[in-house]
C-alpha cells in the first residue's frame, strides 16, 4: 500500500521550505504542496474546503469550532507570527495621537473575524484601556471594494459593525478621513507617514517591550485538517506536525550561517543575533506547551471580541494526538 496523497494550501515561508522542495517528507504522505498568498488560501478553504490541509486564520478557526459539524481539527504548528502594533493606521487629522484618542473613532478593518484585529483589539483593551466596544468598526475591502466576512458572525449588540458601500475601499476611505483609523494585517496603499500614518510611528522598541512585558510572540495562523480527511487517518495529525517541526529546524539552522547571507537583508545576521539575544533559541516555538499563555491571551481576546460565546479552552483547539509528545 503506497503513502497517503495529500494536498496542502500554504504560503512558502522559509519555516515550510523543506516540505516544498521534498527535504521533509511526512511519514506515510505524499503531500503536494500549494503556494498561495494567505487570502487565496484561507478563502477557498474556509468556504469551499479545497484542500485536504491548510494554513489558516486562527481566528477563522475559532469560529468554525463552534460551528456543529467543526469542519477542521488543528496542529500546533503556526506558519505566522506578528507583531501588530505597527498595524494600526490613523488620519493625521482625525486628532488621534494616543491610543486612548481611538475611543469613539470609526475604525476600518477588512474583516472583523481576522486574525490581526482580534490581536490588536485585545492588545488595546489590555494596555491602553480602550474597550473593545468603544469604537465603531467599519469593514469591507482594505484595496478593492466587496470583500465579505469569510464566515458569518453572530455579534453581540454591544459590538457596533457597519459595512463600506459597494465602490469603497478602506485605505482610500482613511486617507480622506471618511473612517478615522485601520486595523489591518497589510500596510495599506495610501499609507505615506504624513497623511496617514502609524499610531505608533517608532514601533519597534513598543513591539519589544511588549514582549519583555508578556512573553507574547502572536500567533496568526495554525495548520488546519479537513475533519474528514483526519477521521478517515487520524495518524495524519501527528506525521504532519513532525515534519513541520524538522522544516522548522532546518530552517533555524540556517538563519544561523554565517559564512552567507541566507536573507536578502543586509544586516540580516545582525537581527538573527539580537532575535536570539532577546528572544532565545526556540523564538518561535511550535506545540500546546510552549505556546499556552498566546493561545490562552488569544482565546480571550476572541471572546471578548464578540466572536466566540465562550472562551474555548487550549487543548479544544487540537488535535488530542499533538496535545502530548513521545519522549523515550
Amino acid at each position: 500500500m503506497g503513502n497517503l496523497k495529500l494536498t496542502l494550501g500554504c504560503w512558502d515561508y522559509d519555516r515550510v521550505a523543506a516540505l516544498i522542495d521534498g527535504r521533509v517528507r511526512p511519514n506515510g504522505i505524499d503531500l503536494t504542496f500549494l503556494n498561495m498568498i494567505v487570502e487565496e488560501t484561507f478563502f477557498r478553504m474556509l468556504r469551499n474546503r479545497e484542500f485536504d490541509v491548510s494554513e489558516m486564520s486562527m481566528s477563522s478557526y475559532v469560529v468554525s469550532l463552534f460551528k456543529p459539524e467543526k469542519p477542521f481539527v488543528a496542529i500546533p504548528v503556526f506558519p505566522s507570527r506578528f507583531f501588530r502594533h505597527s498595524c494600526i493606521y490613523v488620519n493625521a487629522d482625525s486628532g488621534i495621537e494616543s491610543p486612548k484618542d481611538l475611543i469613539g473613532k470609526r475604525i476600518g478593518t477588512p474583516e472583523y473575524q481576522m486574525t490581526a484585529p482580534v490581536w490588536i483589539r485585545g492588545i488595546l483593551s489590555d494596555h491602553y484601556d480602550v474597550p473593545v466596544d468603544s469604537v465603531t468598526y467599519v469593514t469591507g475591502g482594505e484595496e478593492a471594494p466587496n470583500r465579505d466576512e469569510k464566515l458569518k458572525l453572530d455579534l453581540p449588540p454591544n459590538i457596533k459593525v457597519e459595512r463600506i458601500g459597494p465602490t469603497q475601499t478602506l485605505a482610500q476611505m482613511l486617507v480622506t478621513g471618511e473612517i478615522d483609523a485601520l486595523h489591518t494585517a497589510r500596510k495599506p496603499s495610501t499609507f505615506d507617514g504624513v497623511k496617514v500614518k502609524r499610531l505608533f510611528p517608532d514601533f519597534v522598541p513598543v513591539e519589544q517591550a511588549y514582549w519583555r512585558e508578556t512573553g507574547i510572540f502572536p500567533i496568526m495562523h495554525v495548520i488546519a485538517i479537513r475533519r474528514e480527511a483526519y477521521e478517515e487517518n487520524r495518524w495524519i495529525a501527528m506525521n504532519l506536525f513532525q515534519a513541520f517541526r524538522e522544516a522548522q529546524k532546518l530552517c533555524y539552522e540556517g538563519l544561523k550561517e554565517t559564512a552567507a547571507l541566507k536573507g536578502m537583508l543586509p544586516w540580516f545576521n545582525a537581527h538573527v543575533e539580537e532575535t536570539l539575544a532577546q528572544m532565545g533559541e526556540d523564538f518561535w516555538p511550535y506545540g500546546v506547551e510552549k505556546n499556552r499563555k498566546t493561545l490562552e491571551t488569544f482565546l480571550r481576546y476572541h471572546h471578548e471580541s464578540g466572536l466566540s460565546p465562550r472562551v474555548l479552552g487550549v487543548e479544544e483547539m487540537f488535535a488530542p494526538e499533538t496535545l502530548e509528545e513521545f519522549v523515550i
